[in-house]
């Protein structure tokens, strides 16, 4: 008897440590101090490798532009949906001063290089392979997409999959001149 109420006292402890510690973690998580960069902020310049060229740029790099800058990964459903909608209107808007440039978050080439391939994309894709600027971004779910106006402030923050309509909203939104 003696030995079954030990075990049942130990039992206890250790479920009330393990939920102490899942409470924590929760809390932890959703309350972060670190702020996101948020509408009407300036967009945080970063210098990436861009994928397929190894060259380097940096967000500045497309200062007096629009830029619709997104965070996404091959392994990612909503990512897949979205890449064709920014394709198809990617030649459209470059033409109107405004640039799309794909983060990309995956740590390998080989998955990036063939989803490229597969949906035969042709705006910027920076290789983000150790987070750096997912983390000064402050993403947490992706897709996630900012828009950033030719003057480099945030317009709209969107972390979910967006539309076609939606995204060709946000685009005309940060178009300079418009």
């Amino acid at each position: 008897m003696q030995k079954k109420k030990r075990r049942l006292i130990f039992r206890t402890v250790l479920l009330t440590i393990m939920a102490g510690l899942v409470t924590y973690a929760l809390f932890a998580n959703f309350t972060n101090d670190d702020p996101v960069v948020a509408e009407g902020e300036q967009a945080p310049n970063f210098q990436l490798t861009e994928f397929g060229t190894d060259e380097s740029k940096e967000l500045k790099d497309f200062e007096g532009k629009g830029v619709m800058l997104n965070f996404w990964a091959t392994y990612c459903e909503p990512c897949k949906d979205e890449m064709p909608h920014m394709e198809k209107l990617y030649e459209e808007y470059e033409d109107k001063g405004v640039e799309i440039v794909a983060v990309n978050l995956d740590s390998t080439n080989l998955v990036v290089k063939r989803f490229l391939e597969k949906y035969d994309i042709s705006f910027p894709i920076l290789h983000d392979k150790n987070g750096q600027v997912m983390d000064l971004y402050k993403v947490g779910n992706i897709p996630s997409s900012l828009f950033i106006n030719a003057e480099g402030e945030v317009v709209k923050r969107v972390d979910r999959q967006l539309t076609l309509d939606k995204l060709e909203g946000y685009l005309k939104q940060i178009q300079p001149d418009a």
